[in-house]
């Protein structure tokens, strides 16, 4: 497996285990370890590679211990504090790593709850730990933009330079990143002000203030929104292109759907339809490989479908009504259910059930 598809199994492992996971050493054992190993690429058994429960003496503090220490070449590299999957992270959990960092020859420092990794470096000042990460790894939602600098911490990429080089640059990108994700979803007084003096002459008050704050939130949402539709459509179209680029190929498709779906000439795939396909395709290659992911286009519904085979149906999406559009989810049994959705983002929010449908297609 790739670098990519091992980190998307992991992350899945993640978001399908998570709520069993109650301890901090459970959270060590079936998210952690497998990150360093399956990640990272290091032997958590052997003990020249990962040591668990590393102790150094810190000036009156004796005995106290981080959950791994990462060696190479008889040096400790990384240090990593493990804290349970069910917390979210806190700086304060880090008092470990803080003493850890300036007695040992480490420049990077992991704080984990198994799903959110955050990397710390020295930046601010030499041989101590900084308050804020450089790096923000969340396998709910991975950034794709910081794979390549993850990958430099890997055991055969190993580039401690590269990444300290890069890691001031990371570190603020990232901060922003995540601070604009905020303001998109709960902006606050400044942000709405901010905008409002842009668009409104009046003064403003606490009543200009309280409708600002939802006008703002909707019109991010529906920028954002925009932005993604934009991305697609031009993917989709590049689509387009190929496929008239290989006519035969088109046509052995045609004809494989035509002996498995009743098609005729009224039959209309919108864009609207081919858009879906991409988001269940997205949510889907987290169990298969993108390309076994399928779409054949009906009168009254648009099929995905597993390996172009109509006895493997992933989700029908119902958008020929003119008002309310549905997804047709299946259970064991094949039988659907149709789930009411209020725009083609709320496809997501039946991600574990698709995810769940292709994994018993697969048993």
């Amino acid at each position: 497996m790739e670098f990519e598809e091992r980190l998307a199994a992991l992350a899945t492992k993640v978001q399908n285990q998570r709520e069993a996971i109650q301890t901090e050493e459970a959270t060590k054992n079936a998210f952690v370890m497998p990150f360093i190993s399956t990640i990272l690429g290091y032997d958590v058994f052997n003990p020249l590679e990962v040591v668990p429960e590393f102790t150094a003496d810190v000036g009156v503090k004796r005995g106290e211990k981080v959950d791994y220490a990462i060696m190479r070449e008889n040096e400790v590299q990384i240090l990593i504090e493990c804290k349970k999957s069910t917390e979210p992270l806190r700086i304060e959990h880090a008092s470990q790593l803080f003493r850890y960092f300036s007695v040992t020859n480490a420049r990077i420092a992991v704080l984990t709850n198994g799903e959110v990794y955050n990397f710390y470096t020295d930046l601010d000042a030499p041989n101590k730990m900084d308050d804020r990460p450089f790096l923000v790894l969340d396998l709910a939602d991975v950034d794709e933009t910081l794979l390549p600098e993850l990958r430099k911490l890997t055991k055969d990429a190993f580039d401690l330079d590269s990444v300290i080089s890069a890691a001031e640059e990371l570190k603020y990108v990232g901060a922003i990143k995540r601070a604009i994700a905020a303001q998109f979803r709960e902006p606050d007084e400044d942000f709405v002000r901010l905008f409002t003096s842009r668009v409104y002459d009046g003064r403003f008050t606490q009543e200009t203030r309280i409708q600002f704050t939802a006008l703002v939130a909707k019109a991010s949402k529906q920028f954002l929104n925009e932005q993604v539709n934009d991305r697609l459509k031009t993917a989709l179209g590049a689509s387009y292109a190929t496929v008239d680029a290989a006519p035969t190929e088109t046509v052995a498709s045609e004809q494989v759907a035509q002996a498995d779906i009743n098609r005729d000439t009224e039959i209309e795939t919108t864009l609207e339809e081919l858009e879906g396909y991409q988001i269940v395709k997205a949510i889907a290659c987290s169990e298969v490989k993108p390309d076994r992911i399928v779409h054949r286009d009906a009168k009254s519904y648009f099929a995905i479908l597993l390996d172009d085979n109509n006895r493997k149906p992933v989700v029908r999406l119902w958008f020929n009504a003119k008002k309310q559009k549905y997804i047709g989810l299946f259970d064991q049994n094949k039988v659907e259910t149709k789930h009411a959705l209020e725009s083609l983002d709320s496809i997501y929010e039946h991600a574990e059930a698709i995810r769940h449908t292709v994994r018993a297609h697969l048993a």
